[in-house]
């Protein structure tokens, strides 16, 4: 099979493409020839090992996010069939419950084995099946990105019909978070640095959207929108810079929900705003199976459509994490097997 690896140092500039054996499963262990994978902002940290011992070793084969179909089963195997369609849990260890060190240090795409290769085995646990009417490439948008937005919305915080949310920006995560805050009546306001894609977040259906470029210090206008009460709950992707503007504009009470770092990763916030408004500040790092599918039970019922921005042939990862790493896009960038 073929199979994408970083080999000899870290850097996309060892990314190679080699051969491998066929893989086959053992017992409790299903095969999946791998039908899409889709990139995420970590995929560019990992490769450059910017999560130091965590992101394993080298070979390592990148990437977290994929579909596949199941072609053959070990012995035991009775979560899934011949021919049905699954993603690859990005922890595969985390099942139910809490998460725990064990869990979070486990992952696909770094330090486990990625999506990037044309045959997969993993343990039965460790997958779960899609909704049918998705495509490949908007079914392998699921495991990471779209699954971090379900959690931080609909698990470790309940968003309920009129809350006021804020998501920042217009890559995979933000646009999940903006589809699944809409889907429980929340009144969403999108951030972004683009007319163009601002156009394309009120088509999608944000209800407010604010420039940041030409408005730094949008913490004051994107209060105003809430009447000046603050917002119930805000989605915070760009860390360093933009999280003293959403101390500033969450309500008394209110969720910040720290996700990504894509400003940087100091924390440069006024500590006595968490204090003094009984601000929680909860991290989230994807979720657990029990989580997947529960999120895909929803997709199904109200057919959300992720929104993929641009499929690559698996001969062009390189040029799709180059696509990634401009900026541009506007939602997921995926790679076809």
């Amino acid at each position: 099979m073929r199979v994408y690896r970083i080999e000899g140092d870290w850097g996309l500039a060892n990314l190679r493409l080699a051969t491998c054996p066929d893989p086959a499963p053992a017992a409790g262990q299903v095969l999946l020839r791998m039908k899409a994978s889709s990139l995420n902002y970590r995929d560019l940290v990992v490769a450059q090992r910017g999560y130091g011992g965590q992101t394993g070793t080298l070979p390592l084969v990148p990437l977290s996010d994929g579909v596949g179909e199941v072609v053959a089963v070990g012995d035991g195997v009775t979560r899934v069939a011949v021919g049905e369609r699954v993603c690859p849990m990005f922890f595969p260890s985390w099942i139910g419950g809490e998460p725990d060190i064990a869990r979070l240090t486990q992952s696909l795409g770094g330090p486990l084995d990625g999506t990037m290769s044309e045959f997969m085995v993993l343990p039965q646990d460790g997958i779960a099946r899609v909704p049918a009417a998705l495509t490949d490439a908007q079914a392998a948008c699921l495991p990471c990105a779209g699954l971090t937005a379900w959690r931080a919305l609909a698990v470790l915080a309940t968003t309920r019909p009129g809350d006021h949310v804020l998501v920042q920006g217009s890559g995979g995560v933000a646009l999940f978070a903006l589809q699944f805050a809409r889907l429980a009546g929340a009144h969403v306001t999108v951030i972004s640095s683009s007319d163009e894609k601002i156009a394309r977040l009120a088509a999608m259906g944000a209800d407010a959207t604010l420039n940041y470029a030409r408005n730094p210090e949008w913490a004051r206008a994107a209060r105003d929108i809430t009447g000046g009460r603050g917002f119930d709950h805000i989605v915070e992707l760009g860390g360093e810079k933009t999280l003293p503007q959403s101390l500033r504009c969450i309500r008394v009470g209110g969720t910040i929900s720290m996700i990504g770092v894509l400003s940087g990763g100091a924390l440069q916030g006024t500590l006595g705003h968490v204090v003094t408004r009984q601000v929680r500040l909860q991290g989230v790092t994807v979720g657990s199976r029990d989580d997947f599918e529960q999120m895909c039970a929803a997709i199904e019922q109200h057919r959300v459509a992720p929104v993929v921005d641009r499929v690559f042939a698996f001969d062009e990862l390189p040029a799709a994490f180059a696509h990634l790493a401009s900026g541009t896009q506007f939602g997921k960038v995926c790679v076809r097997h």
